[in-house]
């Protein structure tokens, strides 16, 4: 004769108002006193049995369980709302835009406890035909840490998406640099608007754009120190960005640097604009300091700069503006300095790379190591304005 089961113990039984059979165990009392108890259902009594099994066990192990409806979208939304606290809010908005375009609508309806690595596989190898490399490594990093955050908060036992291999995507948008036809173009056409200055010191001095939003008047010395021993030429210190807390991207990325003549009368000339500005705005001005600013003096994002940009090279010989954005005046740079015979090492300096290889990496066309240096060479391709 079987042994009847203790009051409590839990069992096997039929919900009727689920139409599943339902398997109980009793684990036990909580320290107020109160049962605890596991559960776990399926279709046949067979099913529900090995449900529980794999609950009792995940308790041994110490592991707490999901609830059975967490899907991947709560994981995606749980991480870009907790997640990615402090973050700079461009890549918030980036995390933010791949998530929702690309991550929950193809994935976001799976429960996360059966999201499979074959799941991920088909994912990405459907998105590999019509995105980038680039953009491929976006979304895989945002799943990613949407799960591996929630296996940190025992909503899932593993994270699958690490082991899947990220394919080959669509070959995406070149980086291109100016000719130096082109640039002498881009800076006729710029001359006669607000942006001169501007594509100036970024097409002379190869400052990224996001250094370039930031810089303040202060940090910019157009007189230089001439009685210094030996003396400083005019100059900028980059030493802050608009990203999160204001630091440039890297530490080597704080530099100074020597201005070329035609930076130098570009900028004093955009001073004296500015301060037409100033008084045209009256109240409305707001004073930051900032170099480049709003006709109010706000700080500039940037879709302004590139907007402003390609309107202001739009007469450019030789230039379709719509193809080119502000960040290739950087590339112009260092591609400009290298066929005039700057070192590797020099021009990784200058642009304020943390080493030669990211240089090398992004500017392999381009790039032909020999001798000279920044502000003489950019004097020397790039000569001042004669005086009428």
């Amino acid at each position: 004769m079987a042994k009847r089961r203790s009051r409590g113990d839990g069992g096997l039984y039929w919900n009727e108002s689920r139409q599943r059979w339902i398997a109980a165990a009793s684990l036990g009392y909580d320290p107020s006193g109160k049962r605890i108890m596991k559960r776990a259902s399926g279709k046949t009594k067979t099913e529900a049995k090995n449900k529980l099994k794999e609950v009792l066990r995940d308790h041994e192990d110490g592991l707490a369980l999901a609830p059975t409806g967490y899907t991947v979208e709560n994981a995606v939304n749980d991480w870009l709302m907790y997640g990615l606290a402090g973050r700079d809010k461009g890549t918030l908005d980036a995390c933010t835009i791949l998530s929702r375009r690309h991550v929950i609508p193809s994935l976001g309806a799976r429960k996360l406890r059966d999201l499979s690595a074959e799941d991920v596989d088909k994912w990405l190898a459907a998105k590999a035909k019509t995105l980038s490399t680039r953009t491929l490594q976006g979304i895989h990093s945002c799943l990613n840490r949407a799960v591996k955050r929630a296996m940190a908060r025992d909503k899932v036992k593993r994270n699958v998406v690490e082991l899947c291999s990220i394919p080959k995507g669509q070959p995406g948008r070149p980086s291109k640099a100016l000719t130096l036809a082109q640039a002498e173009a881009v800076l006729k056409a710029a001359a006669d608007t607000s942006m001169h200055a501007y594509v100036v010191l970024a097409l002379l001095t190869g400052a990224r754009t996001e250094e370039l939003r930031a810089l303040t008047w202060d940090h910019v010395f157009l007189k230089g120190e001439p009685d210094a021993s030996p003396p400083i030429p005019p100059y900028i210190a980059v030493w802050r960005s608009v990203r999160a807390g204001g630091d440039t991207k890297t530490r080597k990325s704080r530099r100074t640097l020597a201005l070329p003549a035609r930076c130098v009368e570009a900028l004093w000339q955009h001073w004296e604009d500015q301060g037409w500005d100033r008084l045209a705005a009256g109240d409305k001005w707001e004073e930051h300091g900032l170099v480049f600013s709003s006709a109010v003096g706000k700080e500039l994002d940037s879709t302004n700069v590139r907007r402003a940009f390609r309107q202001a090279i739009t007469k450019a010989e030789g230039v379709n503006a719509k193809e080119w954005t502000p960040r290739e005046l950087r590339h112009s740079f260092v591609s400009l300095l290298s066929d005039s015979g700057v070192p590797l090492e020099e021009i990784s300096r200058l642009v304020g790379h943390s080493g030669t290889a990211v240089t090398e990496e992004v500017y392999r066309k381009q790039i032909r190591p020999v001798i000279q240096t920044g502000a003489v060479a950019m004097d020397g391709i790039f000569k001042a304005d004669p005086k009428p």
